[in-house]
């Protein structure tokens, strides 16, 4: 899933140029404040990534089903969404959205999976089950939300995430493919000899320390 893909696209890659943020639940003041402005802050600057697990299209999907925001501010936020990404876009940043479309066979047979092994149980969220009873609902929602903010300046990317290994795949070779950058020579890198000064018998001093017990 989402999780997954995240993992694969960044555990190559230097923490220090790609980031990931998946913020909590918005704090009492970020409530007040315009939806999307807790997110300016994590922004990238020239020569970085950034990627949101579900950034502010948690209004597009999970508040509205789940009753977490009203009507209106679900309607107002798919009316100025567009509004908002042509600024980002507008001062420079490469705005990329993936959505993971997986079937409602699928999904039912990795939850399943889930609840029937027990090491894997704890990927089961709070949210998950009470979601799967509102399957169309998010469907819905899902349509409304690529109907409203699907656009030229800020197109939707549709991944079919029915098998994950291809799924990953397709998307990072999507992903390079929308970034233009250029292969860096690197210089080669030389290991230095290990000084001898003040050289004594390192091992030596281990050997009555508490050592984890190798089993196996």
């Amino acid at each position: 899933g989402k999780g997954g893909t995240i993992k694969a696209i960044t555990e190559r890659v230097s923490a220090r140029v790609f980031k990931v943020v998946a913020l909590p639940a918005p704090s009492d003041r970020e409530k007040t404040q315009m939806y999307i402005q807790r997110y300016f802050a994590h922004f990238p600057a020239a020569g970085e990534v950034v990627i949101f697990d579900r950034s502010w299209y948690n209004r597009a999907g999970v508040e509205p089903v789940m009753g977490f925001c009203t009507k209106a501010q679900h309607a107002r936020f798919l009316e100025l969404c567009p509004f908002v990404e042509q600024q980002i876009v507008d001062n420079g940043i490469l705005l990329l959205k993936y959505w993971l479309e997986v079937s409602d066979v699928e999904q039912e047979r990795r939850f399943r999976a889930r609840i029937d092994d027990p090491v894997r149980q704890w990927k089961l969220s709070a949210m998950d089950l009470p979601s799967r009873e509102r399957w169309y609902d998010y469907s819905r929602a899902r349509d409304k939300m690529l109907d409203a903010t699907d656009t030229e300046h800020a197109p939707w990317h549709i991944v079919n995430s029915n098998d994950k290994r291809r799924a990953r795949l397709n998307l990072i070779t999507h992903l390079l493919e929308q970034i233009p950058y250029k292969r860096q020579p690197h210089k080669k890198v030389k290991l230095p000899e290990r000084a001898k000064k003040h050289a004594y018998d390192d091992e030596a001093t281990m050997v009555n320390r508490r050592w984890v017990p190798e089993r196996g």
